[in-house]
């Protein structure tokens, strides 16, 4: 079973749909009108229930098959990134300073597509449920859905998402038994010195000096403090002091990121983090006041959930086109609250870029659209074979 014809079908007007929510890109927990938008067509479509205003701009669209069964849940997130787009495309962003550089409008379109599918045929038993999360990027909207009651509201099985991926070849479907995606914590860290007149450090406590030393001695944290057979990883990826060339400040301020997958290594990270920064300011006559926020725990695909996401994954796409990803990527994902709360799986999507090419969270990236109709129709695919439809 190859892309589902009906889906193939209205590929041109799922394209027409991604690009629209392309042009018009909103930040976490502000997608208002994307969420119009996803309510109105799923209306449209003929979803038996739509449901507004979950984790704010959150749409679930409520699918009946025929009889009754069991439920699964397809999630797709909807917000963009505060990018600044430099694509060039027909359909690059209107709005300045804000894009869709992670394809979650392609998500979303592909979603979408899948909804109308199911709700003309309704080749099932049980229920199907069209989650549209908002806040994925770094906003938590997928714990916020959760804790608004997410998985009581709309009791299912299991529930599945699926991410674009540009450095693997366009159609392929990636899939992996366990961690598939690291947990995240937000560093921030404020040093803070004495400030002087650069001609005269002696009268000063220079937060400069001090906050290189930092971010060098950080870099033994994962090396010398992590089992090496274990992932890690601290960046410090933003520096900020000083106004002017001659002038020693008097506070320096950090900003990074730690990513890990085991929860012990993530204490040790956080641990060493504070004690490290606290120390060397102490050392030199400073203070620093340091947060280490965990923000998303680890994405870990459960075994049955995912066994059952490859399978649709072949049907749609064929046996040579569904690969085990060899190892986890150290990027982060919020759908790892939905599933701590739930069995279910979280499978990539090639999009056949190179690596030479824009990849997500540049500014130059753009979802493929031919790609639409595969994600579409695993979705599709996912409900037909979970819940088989009885007489």
């Amino acid at each position: 079973m190859p892309i589902i014809n009906r889906i193939a079908d209205f590929h041109d007007e799922m394209t027409a749909w991604r690009r629209d929510f392309h042009q018009h890109p909103e930040l976490n927990f502000q997608e208002v009108r994307t969420s119009r938008i996803v309510a109105e067509k799923l209306r449209e479509f003929g979803c038996d229930e739509v449901i507004t205003g979950i984790a704010t701009t959150g749409v679930v669209g409520v699918i009946k098959g025929h009889g009754e069964g069991g439920a699964i849940g397809l999630r797709a997130d909807m917000d963009a990134l505060p990018i600044h787009e430099e694509s060039g495309v027909p359909h690059a962003s209107l709005t300045p300073g804000i894009m869709h550089a992670c394809g979650h409008d392609g998500h979303t379109a592909m979603l979408l597509g899948a909804a109308r599918y199911l709700a003309e045929t309704r080749n099932f038993s049980g229920t199907a449920y069209m989650i549209f999360q908002p806040a994925e990027e770094m906003g938590g909207g997928g714990e916020v859905m959760v804790q608004e009651g997410l998985f009581e509201r709309f009791p299912m099985d299991r529930v599945y998402g699926l991410h674009n991926w540009p450095g693997a070849p366009e159609g392929v479907f990636l899939w992996r038994v366990g961690p598939v995606m690291a947990a995240v914590a937000d560093i921030r860290i404020t040093v803070t010195g004495k400030g002087a007149h650069g001609a005269m450090p002696h009268q000063g406590v220079d937060p400069i000096v001090i906050a290189a030393q930092i971010v060098t001695a950080l870099q033994s944290v994962v090396a010398r403090n992590v089992e090496p057979v274990e992932g890690a990883v601290i960046t410090i990826g933003k520096i900020e002091g000083g106004m002017a060339f001659n002038v020693i400040p008097e506070v320096v301020n950090l900003r990074g990121t730690a990513r890990w997958f085991l929860p012990e290594v993530g204490d040790v990270l956080e641990t060493k983090v504070k004690s490290l920064a606290s120390g060397i300011a102490l050392a030199f006559g400073a203070q620093a006041e340091v947060h280490f926020d965990r923000m998303y725990p680890a994405t870990i695909n459960e075994g049955s959930s995912t066994a059952l996401a490859a399978e649709a994954a072949r049907a749609v796409a064929g046996e040579a086109r569904v690969v085990e990803l060899e190892k986890p990527t150290t990027g982060g994902e919020d759908f790892s609250f939905m599933l701590n709360a739930k069995r279910g799986a979280y499978l990539m999507l090639g999009a056949g870029r190179s690596p030479a090419d824009p990849q997500v969270h540049h500014p130059r990236y753009d979802f493929n659209d031919a790609v639409l109709p595969l994600g579409a129709s695993w979705w599709a695919t996912m409900v037909e074979q979970q819940l088989p439809r009885q007489g």
